[in-house]
């Protein structure tokens, strides 16, 4: 008798390699329905079905009203609103009606010039040190970097800044999982209460003093003549805050490691730096930066024999996806030269990631610059599981990567 198909998205022995699991998944149980769990929650791992799922917000929603037990966290005070991610249909075209114009190819593509400046700097202190650790020396400081300036966030308060995106994604995820922490949801009712107090009175600065910024736009922006309230705007700026480091870090250290495991691919890539933007795209495949996007049914559907019940929870799971032998041939290979075919990782549909242009320039840049900088990229631990993992389930990288850098 076979054995029972089991899937713990918190090991860390999962999370550290779930391929061999996802491929199961695909063959066996491409909807799992997990057992133990505080809620009723369903996996997705095929393609064709998280792509479907992602598309449909009329059955999939990415609304999740709080429960009962997170409106007893907040006590008298209401919860937040939801932030964009978290609305559907009129309601999410109005909020990133309010923030799109900010991240169009366009305008991303104005800020190449100062990305590769910020890169270079990275990059020529990171050899000057010789030894490094690779996410402090450059695949943290320059996404942060970039964003803090779009935002209008000073120079002197960028580490706070990196400092609250970090504790806002650390447990991003578990509560699915792992069910209601009080203490968890009061620590993130305190980081609210932080951002909150520093970034109104910025936003208040700017209404006096309009500046040339992300912020003096929030605080503007209007669309079909609706503007962003306190709460609305304080959400979009810990979204944006959050989404425009945090993926992209992963991202970067994600394609390090790739190159690393892959030094004929470092080399040809040195040799050819056009070649970078496909390496990066075959590093959102083969090692998605999010591994999983949630959704909550609003609807039944009947999925492969599994029933999926009105406001059972729903895991998208992206990285399998973009792993799926039926939509991509050699699906395990990294290989920067396949066909580009469509993988999930900035997702799908109505919620396709807001920043993926300036997620993938940045990526190509640090990429590129740490190339034409090095001779060689060598690194400074015995084996990858050595190395510390992001805290949340929702994104696979790691948070360390010590390397030894020579000077091209």
């Amino acid at each position: 008798m076979p054995e029972l198909f089991r899937f713990d998205p918190l090991d860390p022995g999962v999370r550290r390699a779930p391929w061999a699991l996802y491929a199961r998944a695909r063959r066996e149980a491409p909807v799992h329905l997990h057992t133990g769990l505080p809620f009723r929650v369903v996996s997705l791992f095929r393609h064709d079905d998280v792509q479907a799922a992602l598309r449909d917000d009329a059955r999939f929603s990415n609304s999740f009203p709080p429960s009962l037990a997170v409106r007893a966290a907040f006590g008298n005070e209401p919860p937040p609103p939801p932030s964009m991610l978290g609305t559907d249909g009129a309601e999410h075209g109005r909020l990133r009606g309010l923030v799109n114009k900010a991240f169009t190819p366009r305008i991303v593509s104005r800020l190449e010039p100062r990305l590769r400046e910020v890169a270079g700097e990275l990059v020529d202190a990171a050899v000057d040190a010789g030894a490094v650790d690779l996410v402090q020396a450059l695949t943290y400081p320059l996404p942060v970097t970039i964003i803090a300036e779009m935002i209008g966030i000073p120079a002197a308060e960028r580490a706070r800044f990196k400092a609250w995106s970090d504790r806002a994604v650390a447990d991003l995820g578990v509560g699915l999982l792992g069910g209601f922490d009080a203490a968890r949801m009061e620590a993130q009712q305190r980081l609210r209460q932080e951002m909150r107090a520093y970034l109104v009175p910025l936003a208040e600065q700017r209404k006096r003093e309009p500046r040339e910024d992300l912020m003096t736009g929030l605080v503007q922006a209007e669309h079909e003549g609706s503007r962003l309230s306190h709460d609305e705007m304080l959400q979009m700026l810990i979204l944006l805050l959050v989404a425009g480091n945090e993926t992209t870090t992963t991202l970067i250290g994600n394609a390090v490691l790739a190159l690393l495991a892959h030094p004929e691919q470092a080399q040809r890539l040195r040799a050819d730096l056009a070649r970078v933007p496909a390496a990066v795209e075959e590093t959102l495949r083969w090692s998605s930066p999010v591994q999983f996007a949630p959704r909550r049914a609003s609807q039944r559907v009947v999925l492969h024999g599994v029933e999926i019940q009105p406001d059972d929870f729903v895991l998208c799971w992206i990285g399998s996806a973009n792993r799926d032998e039926r939509v991509f041939e050699r699906a395990e290979v990294f290989d920067p030269e396949r066909p580009r075919l469509p993988h999930l990782a900035f997702g799908f549909g109505p919620h396709f990631c807001l920043g993926a242009n300036l997620a993938r320039l940045e990526a190509v840049v640090a990429i590129e610059t740490l190339l034409a900088r090095t001779k060689s990229i060598e690194s400074a631990f015995a084996s990858e599981p050595e190395l510390p993992i992001h805290p949340s389930p929702v994104f696979r990288g790691v948070t360390g990567l010590p390397v030894r850098l020579s000077r091209a």
